[in-house]
């Protein structure tokens, strides 16, 4: 990435700034400001978001801050209510207060005299989705949003729930907001108010876990925030980006096809970052291209983005399966509208043999086929959102089928382009009235090895609905639809394409209460692919820049990081356990002087296929230090479960020094309801 130093304004960094709220609480800011915006006012973009601007996500802001405002914007990161030094408590997401504030900053931010009234929102991931939640309340001042790694559905395309099960990602999420929520405001800042201050945090902060197990289905409080319950509301033009690595792509697409006003997608090969240190590469010029976006919608210049196709993606070649990809090789395609007549269904049936057919032919005769995973059969499933944070993508899927029932077609006789949403229909049977079926599309080369190219994951007792669930009648044929995540991906002539079906995918997905054997009949089953064939005009699309940003804050790496992965077997127990470590180390901000310590470890267990053993504990330490100011905090979350309950146990642990200030432990029993 190209580092930018010299830009057409020079630049004032004005902190801390404070906005106040109707009820007193004041919110913290940094404002970065074009010099002389006070006599000739400019359009503002926002970053509104909880994680800390002093200590958390300073160095990334300062790269993209700056650089919005060296080309002649007001540019302001906001800490949320209760997060960094801003005051209050952050009790949950996006809940109706974070969005009356965010309201109030917009109606500030107009109101100032370096302001000229115009004002856009960007994000990612929670400032994606709060972006979008304050375009369809119709502030008067936001005139544009760009939005990165969200969704439009809190529920069935969010870090929670996935075709109606719980992912393993919302005891992360929830462990991290634990940390997070558990650090205090800079003294510095604040002043002598920070212990109340924290202190208020640690009371009041609550376990979010416990929140997100009680709402297992599609009710009003994750119709709370989802724009997707009237996009017609969102009437500001939108930019959507993601990446194939991340977990939030399929609403890209969505966006483009529901959003009545002007809406632009861009898919690219990345993990949850933006796309200018997008990982897996190529990074592409992703702030000139919201420089594109601020210049047309709030400073009214051409800059053709009107003109541009309404997605674009990263079409995905081949690669042999890895934990981790520096480079993911491809090219750029785009569509001119979505959805898009140049994509053709293709319909492989199921045939007996276990073989996916390549095409829609008279069927055999019936065959009834039982599969029945085992506990471990999603080890190396990777993680629901890859953070490029280590080797958190999916592994060589052949250690994943052998716990499941695998089809698998012909060596393709020409090479063949996906690009959309593939579907799977099936016609089964359950022995429990509550399972769930994970469903793989794997690539598979001619030496045998098999990388996963997409999934999709569905409850079966939310075959009809999300809301309103119904247990399964053990024996009965069901006919489901399972859709799998949105791709672009080629298969190349001599590979085989591969669909896996298990009863089980743990820990990427909580398992059913009990052991399932399901039968799946193939004569009623099919893969549905959207198949696109290869455009002219794809070679004519314009290239993306090449990335660039403003310098990042000057710090220093005093203990080392470490990031990885590790599957442990104990033999003689039947135990596996899958350990995510995620540690920072210590790292000095040199313009604070603060010395920030992260490091978390997530352990997934199982034994044999006792599902009542199954755990997931989330430890996290944090830790800020400055001169003979120091704190630091362990938050522990342990979730485990019965075929009637999930059980959370959790500690917080808070030090001044040496000397622990506050402790506190939670202990829950939820029920499970159709879970």
């Amino acid at each position: 990435m190209r580092v930018v130093n010299d830009f057409p304004h020079s630049v004032e960094c004005r902190d801390p700034v404070w906005i106040p709220m109707a009820d007193g609480i004041r919110l913290n800011a940094r404002l970065w400001l074009p010099r002389g915006a006070n006599d000739d006012p400019v359009p503002a973009v926002l970053e509104y978001i909880p994680y800390r601007l002093r200590d958390g996500s300073a160095k990334r802001d300062a790269m993209h801050h700056h650089y919005f405002a060296g080309h002649g914007y007001a540019s302001l990161r906001v800490d949320l209510r209760g997060s960094g030094d801003s005051g209050g408590v952050l009790e949950d997401e996006y809940l109706e207060q974070e969005l009356r504030d965010g309201e109030a900053i917009l109606r500030w931010i107009a109101a100032q005299p370096w302001c000229d009234g115009n004002i856009g929102m960007i994000g990612i991931s929670w400032g994606g989705f709060n972006g979008l939640q304050l375009a369809a309340r119709r502030p008067a001042a936001l005139k544009a949003v760009v939005t990165v790694c969200s969704t439009d559905d809190r529920y069935t395309d969010d870090v929670h729930y996935m075709g109606g099960c719980l992912l393993g990602d919302n005891l992360s999420w929830a462990s991290t907001m634990f940390a997070y929520n558990s650090l205090p405001p800079d003294p510095t800042v604040v002043g002598d108010a920070w212990r109340d201050m924290w202190h208020e945090r640690l009371e009041g902060s609550g376990l979010w876990l416990a929140t997100w197990l009680e709402h297992p289905h599609r009710d009003a409080y994750w119709q709370h925030g989802s724009i997707c319950e009237d996009f017609s509301r969102v009437e500001v033009p939108v930019l959507a980006a993601s990446g194939w690595a991340d977990g939030y792509s399929n609403a890209v697409k969505r966006l483009v096809a529901h959003l009545p006003e002007q809406c632009k997608g861009l898919i690219g090969p990345w993990s949850h970052k933006y796309p200018h240190i997008g990982e897996p590469g190529p990074a592409i010029g992703f702030l000139q291209e919201c420089l594109r976006w601020w210049d047309r919608w709030l400073k009214g210049k051409a800059t053709g983005v009107e003109d541009d196709p309404a997605i674009r993606v990263w079409m995905q070649d081949s690669v042999p399966p890895t934990t981790r990809y520096g480079h993911r090789p491809g090219r750029w395609v785009a569509e001119p509208a979505w959805p898009s007549p140049n994509i053709e269904s293709w319909r492989l049936p199921l045939t007996p043999g276990r073989r996916l057919a390549l095409d829609d032919g008279r069927p055999g005769e019936e065959t009834a086929l039982t599969v029945q995973s085992p506990l471990t059969c999603g080890l190396f499933a990777g993680k629901w959102c890859s953070y490029a944070a280590g080797p958190d993508l999916a592994h060589d899927q052949r250690e994943e089928d052998g716990g499941a029932l695998t089809f698998d077609s012909p060596p393709l006789e020409e090479t063949v382009e996906t690009m959309g949403a593939p579907e799977v229909e099936l016609e089964v049977a359950s022995d429990r009235p509550v399972a769930m079926v994970a469903v793989r599309l794997s690539d598979v080369a001619p030496d045998d090895k098999a990388t996963r190219v997409t999934y999709g994951l569905l409850n079966l007792t939310h075959r009809d609905s999300h809301a309103d669930p119904q247990p399964l009648e053990p024996g009965r044929r069901y006919r489901v639809r399972v859709q799998l995540n949105d791709v672009a991906q080629v298969f190349p002539r001599g590979h085989r394409l591969r669909l896996s079906l298990s009863t089980s995918y743990w820990p990427l997905a909580w398992p059913p209460p009990e052991p399932v054997r399901l039968t799946v009949f193939d004569k009623g089953s099919a893969l549905l692919l959207p198949v696109r064939r290869p455009r002219e005009e794809d070679a004519e699309l314009a290239r993306f820049d090449e990335a660039e940003a403003a310098p990042t804050l000057p710090s220093t790496q005093l203990e080392p990081e470490h990031h990885n992965w590790y599957v442990h077997r104990d033999l003689a127990e039947d135990v596996s356990t899958l350990e995510v470590v995620n540690d920072s180390g210590t790292v000095r901000l040199e313009d604070s002087g603060l010395e920030v310590t992260t490091r978390a470890v997530e352990r997934y267990r199982s034994r044999g296929d006792d599902f009542d053993s199954v755990s997931g504990e989330s430890v996290w330490e944090r830790s800020l230090k400055r001169d003979d100011w120091e704190v630091s905090t362990v938050t522990r979350t342990v979730q485990t479960s019965t075929a009637s309950e999930f059980l959370l146990h959790a500690t917080l642990d808070a030090y001044e020094g040496e000397r622990r200030v506050y402790s506190r432990t939670w202990d829950y029993t939820i029920p499970r309801r159709l879970v």
